[in-house]
């Protein structure tokens, strides 16, 4: 119902002209109205957190979320959803069988919001809502990540997911994709496109261009040896 209400919504702004009040209205049922809400209730749990590692709250569509459940298909095993937001995607993975499915996320009025969303489904202590921070979060024995963050964080992420998680780990990205990395997979398109990330894809494709650099000379101690030579 509420992506109807939105495709309705931008119909409407195309066929006519609309007064502020018309535009007021239209933006109290769009995505807009979510915006408004972080900025006047929902950023407050992140005035500790630094500016360029802060991500507004834009709650994933359910084209989003079909899509990330397509890249996970014939996946099972623990899923940490890093970053949560209001629990949807963490829902829906153990709907389809995820266990145990958790969501990290630091902003205490959406880790209420996520728990309501539980129990107004009845999933209410069949999955779980941490707020802590994702740097602190222990990746190393966790089998499925998703990921919906953006750019500046994803980009420092990389190496929190190279350094923990398992050989064995599949890795979603949902709107940005990782920027260093090679995906496997790719569902969807826009902005509700997602991306899938295997653990040992990377570290292979790591070892191989570390192993490149190594044959052609181009590596950090060589140049340092090569710079002492010259002087």
């Amino acid at each position: 119902m509420e992506d109807d209400t939105s495709d309705e919504a931008l119909a409407d702004l195309k066929s006519r002209q609309l007064g502020v009040w018309g535009v007021a209205q239209i933006t109290a049922g769009t995505g807009l109205a979510v915006y408004a809400m972080w900025v006047g209730i929902l950023q407050p749990g992140f005035r500790k957190v630094p500016l360029r590692l802060q991500v507004p709250y834009i709650p994933a569509s359910k084209a989003q979320v079909n899509n990330v459940m397509t890249l996970l298909r014939g996946r099972k095993g623990s899923l940490m959803d890093l970053g949560s937001g209001d629990g949807r995607i963490v829902l829906e993975a153990h709907r389809h069988g995820f266990s145990p499915a958790v969501g990290y996320e630091l902003n205490p009025w959406l880790i209420r919001l996520a728990r309501f969303y539980a129990w107004r489904s009845g999933q209410q202590g069949k999955v779980f809502y941490r707020r802590e921070d994702l740097w602190k979060v222990d990746l190393s024995k966790c089998k499925n990540v998703t990921v919906f963050l953006a750019p500046s964080v994803l980009s420092l992420l990389q190496d929190k997911l190279h350094a923990e998680l398992p050989d064995d780990a599949l890795v979603i990205a949902g709107r940005f994709p990782l920027p260093d990395w090679q995906p496997c997979r790719i569902e969807g398109h826009g902005v509700d496109r997602a991306w899938a990330y295997t653990m040992q894809a990377q570290r292979q494709h790591t070892f191989r261009k570390n192993d490149n650099l190594m044959a052609t000379g181009n590596n950090p101690v060589n140049e340092i040896t090569k710079t002492k030579e010259i002087n």
